[in-house]
């Protein structure tokens, strides 16, 4: 499992946002972007992992450890998953796995 506590951003305000406010990201904790094509980390405050999606899940590329202010992409995604740093490798997530999402709503 590389998180059981991820927020969706998926309206152009929570996109724009994503983990700006955040001071860290927690083991278990993340946010999926969608759609997302690309991900920064200028005004971050933590170095994160980026899983890039197709529609199915299935992870396309991993930009591992990303520093703050740093810029990526993946024009063939549909979503992008941030994670905290070194979680894709703690999970051996790698470029071909499938992902899978349970949608949670809050009480």
């Amino acid at each position: 499992m590389v998180a059981d506590r991820a927020l969706l951003a998926n309206t152009s305000e929570t996109r724009r946002r994503g983990l700006l406010r955040h001071e860290r990201l927690d083991d278990g904790e993340g946010l999926l972007i969608t759609p997302c094509e690309g991900v920064h980390t200028f005004g971050m405050k933590f170095p994160i992992d980026v899983l890039y999606l197709t529609k199915q899940r299935v992870v396309l590329k991993i930009r591992a450890e990303m520093p703050r202010r740093r810029i990526s992409f993946c024009l063939r995604a549909h979503s992008v998953l941030e994670l905290p740093a070194g979680m894709a490798a703690r999970t051996r997530t790698e470029a071909g796995d499938q992902l899978s999402v349970d949608r949670v709503e809050k009480e």
